[in-house]
């Protein structure tokens, strides 16, 4: 079941709120718990009229501050400054907070009126692809032809299909009735075979008519007589009334806001006449400008009028600057106007099949995970169990910036070997703090003859004697790891400048492989734009046997369950199914049935090709009886110069986040670093870490 939903769009006055309204309704029927989001909220983010209106009618006990992302000028300010990364970093985390707290989440993309040129048009979608959640997209229809909307539904899909964004739905909003059944049809027909819905609704006479409570509101208008409340009428248009009463009252419509100088007694008059009178149309209300309020005779006389239902109010500036301000409004559904949020859903449920539309979302479960939502969930799983981390090359510069960003964050402890001179020095010449990040010098530290005892003992059996262990101990990656051994760290990454095996060596001496595991292998978590794969084994096994292909794969899937990524199994190889014979291809066959001799549960197959097992096209035409082709999460290659090769040229052709080696089958987790990584690198793999070793508390 899916569990959030987000509503965006290309378009200014695409009347996305109606549908929000609508979809919000249906879920409030069926589910407990639905909450509310929005990613920008307008000006400076201290209220927002669509959270305010949906917070109120269905009840949510979420605070504002909760429901509400990051304000338009701070957004703004983020992109100028070159820190969009940092902005949808923060979107998400947001996002992520409030998805715990509500059974359901629905989420709606930021406005597009008034974004400003800091922003890229489609940067709504862009948000959807770094939430992760399954997309509504609404196509405003207003003053279109039907080749004037599929012209834009075509930028949609395409945008959408850039982005790799899930689209469930498209809502072609705002079209002209007369059109409505025409358009549909012929729509329809041209997009049966598209795997998202289509559905459709009328523009609603006078809907973007501002209120006189909207207009007097946004003008900032002051009350002078008549009602102060309850102003829920709709303004069909504004009127100068420049003339003599005689003839402006001749000009006088149903619904009209009349705009004239406060010192013309004789237009007030006339309006109240017209009010009063059957053979006139009633006015919505009056504004007064030039600042000006009518005589106290006027007031006397105004005050004293029984059942005055006309509304009047002041304002400064002149009767046309007025008047042109007061036609710039818009009207938009707010929370206390009942009649035209019922009108809304009235249209929204007589136009779409709520029902279908309902177990639609319902059932529709976002594959997509970017690396940001990623990202955030290692953080936020390291934080429930915080583990003790030791990094052994604590001088290095990247180490400091990663060891800085995770304290900051409350990710782990932190341990730093190396002189703690040159380790403050450094740090303070970058500007950081590094505190409550403990240093200790393997040279000078109280714990030197313990580990050299334990060095001793675990490796005495193979000929090492105590000098050789007393000079051992002076290496970086010795003393991480006996830290780890001894308890006092829970897990060890290295490697930013040192190789693999000068990382893992002492590993495999001292910490050595749990007694249900073969052999130790590795894994690197592939972060796309919008899924994460696990590539195995990429650092550590040369020419695996069968057996060891089968240990790599199982130790594989685990990981990435521990991860949450379902484990889908693919066992590569140059050829899929009975198509190809060979040792090679042979020795990967053989792997898969071991594979699932230990484990029958897993979905596994192979030998498989890697489009074939990437690829649901390619799959199905390969393989079209597998569990596994086109839907692979894991991907075990059959030696380490395939696998290294690949991730290597994947990661650069892409762009995609390579995180790891991430070592699978050791007592303790120990992972090592590529000596290119980044300080993003880093604090992620940290994060892995820690929480491999809660998986061992467990």
């Amino acid at each position: 079941m899916a569990d959030s939903l987000y509503i965006a769009n290309l378009e200014k006055e695409s009347g996305k709120l109606v549908v929000t309204l609508g979809v919000m309704e249906l879920l409030s029927r069926r589910i407990d718990h639905v909450g509310f989001f929005r990613p920008i909220i307008p000006g400076d983010g201290r209220n927002d009229n669509d959270i305010d209106l949906i917070k109120q009618r269905y009840n949510i006990s979420l605070r504002f501050d909760e429901m509400a992302g990051v304000s338009h000028e701070l957004a703004r300010t983020m992109i100028a400054e070159g820190e969009e990364l940092l902005l949808f970093r923060e979107i998400v985390r947001k996002f992520s907070e409030v998805r715990k707290k509500c059974d359901f989440l629905l989420c709606e993309g930021p406005t597009i009126v008034g974004m400003s040129d800091a922003f890229d048009y489609d940067i709504s979608i862009r948000i959807a692809r770094e939430l992760g959640t399954p997309t509504l997209h609404v196509v405003n229809g207003r003053d279109r032809t039907i080749e004037e909307i599929e012209e834009n539904i075509g930028v949609a899909e395409k945008i959408y299909e850039q982005y790799q964004c899930p689209l469930l739905a498209i809502f072609v909003n705002r079209i002209d009735p007369a059109l409505l059944a025409a358009a549909e049809t012929e729509i329809r027909a041209h997009h049966r075979d598209k795997p998202y819905r289509l559905d459709f609704l009328p523009e609603m006479a006078g809907f973007s008519m501002p209120t006189m409570e909207e207009i007097t509101q946004e003008l900032g208008a002051r009350h002078f007589s008549g009602p102060r409340s309850g102003m829920q009428r709709d303004v069909h248009a504004i009127k100068v009334a420049a003339m003599s009463p005689a003839n402006y009252i001749d000009f006088l419509e149903e619904d009209d806001l009349v705009v004239t100088a406060g010192d013309r007694p004789d237009i007030i008059f006339a309006t109240l006449g017209a009010i009063a009178s059957r053979h006139y149309p009633s006015p919505a209300g009056l504004l007064l400008s030039g600042g000006m309020e009518p005589s106290p005779s006027m007031v006397k006389l105004l005050d004293g009028i029984n059942g005055l239902a006309m509304p009047i109010y002041l304002m400064d500036g002149d009767t046309y600057s007025v008047a042109r301000r007061a036609g710039e409004i818009r009207g938009t559904l707010r929370p206390h106007n009942e009649q035209k949020t019922n009108r809304a859903l009235g249209v929204f449920e007589s136009h779409v099949d709520t029902a279908g539309l309902e177990q639609q979302v319902i059932q529709t479960k976002s594959a997509t995970m970017s690396p940001l939502m990623f990202e955030y969930s290692l953080f936020q799983r390291a934080r429930s169990m915080r583990r003790h981390i030791v990094l052994p090359e604590g001088e290095e510069e990247r180490i400091l910036q990663a060891a800085e960003i995770l304290r900051s964050r409350e990710v782990v402890d932190l341990t730093l070997l190396g002189d703690a001179k040159i380790i403050r020095s450094r740090a303070a010449s970058l500007g950081l703090k590094l505190q409550d990040v403990a240093i200790i010098d393997p040279r000078t530290s109280e714990l030197r003859e313990e580990f050299i005892e334990s060095l001793y003992q675990a490796r005495k059996h193979k000929g090492a004697t105590r000098d050789y262990a007393r000079d051992a101990i002076n290496d970086v990656s010795y003393f991480g790891t006996l830290m780890v051994h001894t308890g006092r760290a829970d897990g060890m990454v290295s490697g930013a400048i040192h190789t693999t095996q000068h990382t893992v060596r002492p590993a495999f001496q001292i910490i050595r492989t749990r007694p249900d595991v073969l052999v130790v292998s590795s894994v690197f978590f592939m972060c796309f734009e919008t899924r994460v794969l696990v590539y195995g084994d990429c650092a550590v096994n040369p020419n695996p046997t069968s057996e060891e292909l089968a240990e790599i794969a199982i130790r594989s899937a685990e990981t990435a369950a521990m991860f949450d990524i379902e484990p889908v199994v693919a066992m590569l190889s140059y050829s899929s199914g009975d198509s190809g014979q060979g040792e090679d291809v042979d020795r990967v066959r053989q792997a898969v049935l071991l594979a699932r001799q230990r484990r029958p549960e897993l979905k596994i197959d192979g030998p498989i090709q890697y489009d074939a097992a990437i690829d649901h096209a390619v799959g199905s035409q390969k393989m079209p009886e597998s569990e596994v082709a086109g839907r692979a999460s894991v991907f075990i290659f059959p030696d380490l110069n395939t696998g290294n090769n690949t991730y290597k040229a994947v990661q650069r052709s892409s762009g995609a986040v390579a995180i790891g080696p991430i070592l699978q089958g050791l007592n303790k987790p120990v992972n090592d670093l590529s000596r290119g990584c980044l300080v993003s690198d880093i604090v992620n793999t940290v994060a892995i870490t820690a929480i491999q070793a809660q998986a061992l508390v467990r």
